[in-house]
């Protein structure tokens, strides 16, 4: 009964992992630019002397579906959304780059932009800060660009350029921040070549209504396994009984 016990085990410590997967992405159906994490599992044999005995159940890497969420438009000069293909780069807590889809930005009193959650925006030139201003608007390039406080309609002046970069999306992978970065750990290199929407912020890419399938079904899969566990405990203790051992 241990190989039914320990294939039914396996396949339930599994299902949990991507329940937890699944969850997460619900928790994330309103984060703007959010991406969602897709869980896949495969059967790995265990290698015997003469044959293989039993598969076990295996997660594989978390893969990101890249897929891009529907454009919602907000009419906020400071509000962008990456058109197409690429990342904003930020500064993540620990002082190190990270990239996000996310676009609302804003102002803090010292004039440093700021995604919503409050991490530092970067431009080419290190974090982006902002004198004071009138109006502040963003280039189709990601230029900023600012008409100064006094100054005539026409005095605009470029402050800096958002830091726009487009890895390769194999290359990336999710912090545990919930920012993306390189797997090699080093910077993207900044790509002119990136769009952004002004007035537009990109909704998160997860389907609520299949998610929440997902939820339903991975619960029949989780019970599943656990029944089948406490019926490989009721045939041994049968086949104790049978042969006699208390």
């Amino acid at each position: 009964m241990d190989r039914m016990l320990y294939v039914a085990m396996t396949g339930a410590k599994q299902t949990m992992y991507a329940q937890a997967v699944n969850n997460n992405n619900l928790a994330n159906a309103n984060t703007h630019g959010f991406r969602q994490s897709l869980a896949y599992a495969y059967t790995e044999p265990l290698r015997g002397p003469v044959y293989d005995s039993r598969d076990y159940v295996q997660v594989a890497d978390e893969v990101i579906d890249f897929c891009k969420g529907a454009m919602q438009a907000t009419g906020r000069d400071l509000d962008i959304a990456i058109q197409g293909d690429g990342l904003l780069a930020v500064q993540a807590e620990d002082g190190t780059e990270g990239y996000t889809r996310a676009g609302d930005l804003h102002i803090d009193a010292q004039g440093i932009m700021r995604l919503g959650n409050g991490l530092t925006v970067l431009g080419d030139g290190g974090p982006i800060s902002i004198p004071p201003a009138e109006s502040i608007l963003i280039g189709a390039d990601g230029t900023v660009t600012i008409r100064p406080l006094g100054g005539a309609p026409q005095g605009l002046a470029a402050i800096e350029r958002l830091r726009l970069v487009n890895p390769p999306t194999q290359d990336l992978i999710r912090s545990e921040d919930g920012l993306f970065r390189r797997r090699d750990g080093d910077p993207a290199p900044a790509d002119a070549n990136v769009r952004v929407a002004s007035g537009m912020l990109e909704t998160s890419n997860v389907n609520t209504v299949g998610a929440l399938t997902r939820m339903m079904e991975l619960t029949r899969h989780y019970e599943t396994q656990v029944k089948m566990m406490s019926t490989a405990d009721n045939l041994g203790k049968t086949n104790n009984r049978l042969l006699g051992i208390s």
